[in-house]
């Protein structure tokens, strides 16, 4: 059963600066990449390129497992799964009392979908194309959407579990969960050939450097103002 209370002031002062830390080199790391691929830096585009055509090349003679990604990434890994999933989270916090975490956390989700959406039409990256696709996707392509999303989603969620008393075996279970999401929907999206790799490490790394800032900050400055809607 998980309970609300807050953090003790030297966990939260802790969890706030190894957080702020972790999003702030992969802030820099994200940073990088994206200028790399604003600039279309050649070894980096033929590294995509490669990559890319390598998988598409399998991809075409094995429709089951085409099929088998496509299944995981329109359904079980798709954006809108991940974002009813923290709505969940919202909902069940704020029937608890927790009313500034379910805020801070919808507004996490929300930030994160609107800042994904304004670097990709900033970048306006081209997808790549196939005489013989074996599935679409629309819009740009840096940063990879799916990736983000899974990237804040079960970050956010991991944080919630760890800070609201998870047992060791619903800890295990939800990590391993949240790897295999990641990752997973990372690989689908380059198997089925509707993004580069830097598409995906771009969505993994701004992801993780806004779920940090995000508990840092509640860490931080939130968490002061909780304690009697956590009680």
């Amino acid at each position: 059963m998980l309970s609300f209370p807050p953090l003790p002031r030297p966990d939260r002062v802790r969890t706030s600066r190894q957080a702020l830390r972790t999003g702030a080199v992969c802030a820099v790391l994200f940073l990088a990449l994206l200028v790399l691929v604003a600039a279309r830096w050649s070894p980096l585009m033929s590294l995509d390129r490669t990559v890319v055509e390598a998988l598409h090349r399998r991809a075409v003679t094995e429709p089951g497992l085409v099929h088998v990604n496509r299944v995981l990434t329109d359904w079980l890994w798709d954006p809108w799964t991940m974002r009813a999933l923290i709505a969940v989270a919202v909902v069940g916090l704020w029937w608890r009392g927790a009313r500034l975490l379910a805020v801070w956390v919808a507004a996490s989700s929300v930030l994160s979908s609107l800042l994904q959406q304004g670097i990709k039409a900033a970048v306006d990256r081209e997808r790549p194309r196939w005489p013989d696709p074996v599935d679409s996707a629309h819009y740009a392509a840096f940063p990879s959407g799916h990736a983000m999303t899974a990237t804040v989603s079960c970050g956010l969620l991991l944080w919630l579990l760890r800070r609201h008393g998870a047992g060791p075996g619903m800890w295990r279970a939800a990590l391993v969960a949240a790897w295999v999401s990641v990752l997973g929907v990372g690989v689908t999206r380059l198997y089925l050939g509707v993004h580069w790799p830097s598409d995906v490490l771009g969505g993994w790394l701004l992801g993780v450097a806004l779920v940090a800032f995000a508990v840092a900050g509640f860490e931080r400055y939130g968490a002061r103002e909780q304690p009697s809607d956590d009680a």
